[in-house]
């Protein structure tokens, strides 16, 4: 059920929500926090798609601001989608013209759930500080995607310098899976000096250098970043130890390969992350990722960015 309320306030699209409800038949169901999402118009359908899929694990309301314009006249349009058009969520799309084009606490207040969590995500364009904007004030998470902006490199560094315990951004939740089988490889080898260390991904991945900081601060050995073709993501890690190299190659979308001494060539499953997973993932938590934190703050300061192409090396 879908309705569109055109120059409108926050407080009758409160009102009518509970309207759609009664007169639609619409159960809510017991909603675990309240997601805002910062957007600006022509991102605002990716976003919502990804955070309804999201909502099937984790019942929400919903919050989207959507940047209209704020070279027009001052007003606010809403649409208010629930049952079936809005997943296991309520949907609130907010597009604010004019002077409430920016985003403000004051439009989300009468829309919030009583007594639950806040997350922020901005899918596109982060803030300078997200802390310290009107919604990240207010909430208990705060989402950016350092992988939508036209410096992403730069964009993480923007983040360390302004980190707050909650922030998180969806290039480390990215790096989940390439985390997880990289610890499993090392709790079936022998204890072995690290000499060096190379992670293979874009350069315009900010996964890859998370993935770099990250290898930098837990072997405390030199990592080398090696220039793949521009959006192919992380495609491997090769680990030098004194007793032998170990690689993971990731020619393709979703299939690795692992090579270790004196072992057959393992397939294993490394797909691609979907926004929507990536988003549930970090809707399961609503306490600081301090790995996040120690990675960014003090691994990445580490790290030589300086990347390499594979035939130099």
């Amino acid at each position: 059920m879908i309705k569109d309320l055109k120059d409108t306030t926050t407080s009758k699209v409160s009102k009518e929500i509970v309207a759609m409800r009664e007169q639609g038949g619409v159960v809510a169901l017991g909603r675990v926090l309240t997601l805002v999402v910062v957007t600006s118009s022509g991102h605002e359908e990716e976003a919502i798609f990804a955070a309804n899929a999201a909502s099937r694990e984790h019942p929400c309301r919903i919050i989207a601001l959507v940047d209209a314009g704020s070279e027009a006249k001052t007003r606010l349009d809403a649409q208010i989608r629930v049952g079936g058009d809005a997943g296991a969520a309520e949907v609130i799309v907010l597009y604010g013209y004019g002077q409430l084009a920016a985003e403000s606490e004051s439009l989300v207040a009468a829309l919030l759930l009583p007594d639950a969590p806040i997350v922020a995500w901005w899918p596109h364009g982060m803030p300078k500080d997200a802390s310290r904007t009107s919604i990240g004030r207010i909430a208990h998470r705060r989402i950016t995607d350092s992988g939508n902006e036209a410096d992403p490199q730069q964009a993480l560094f923007s983040l360390r310098n302004t980190y707050t315990a909650g922030d998180t951004d969806l290039a480390w939740t990215r790096l989940t899976s390439w985390r997880v089988q990289l610890a499993a490889v090392f709790d079936q080898l022998e204890p072995a000096p690290v000499t060096s260390v190379a992670v293979e991904g874009a350069s315009d991945s900010p996964s890859t250098v998370l993935l770099a900081a990250w290898l930098t601060q837990a072997l405390n050995a030199p990592v080398t970043i090696v220039e793949a073709l521009a959006g192919t993501g992380i495609r491997g890690v090769e680990i030098s130890r004194t007793t032998g190299d170990i690689r993971i190659l990731r020619p393709g979308p979703s299939v690795a390969e692992l090579l270790m001494p004196g072992q057959p060539v393992q397939r294993i499953s490394l797909p691609r992350r979907p926004l929507e997973e990536c988003l549930a993932e970090e809707l399961r938590r609503l306490d600081p990722d301090d790995v996040f934190g120690e990675v960014l703050t003090d691994g990445l300061p580490r790290t030589n960015l300086r990347s390499v192409r594979r035939s130099d090396r």
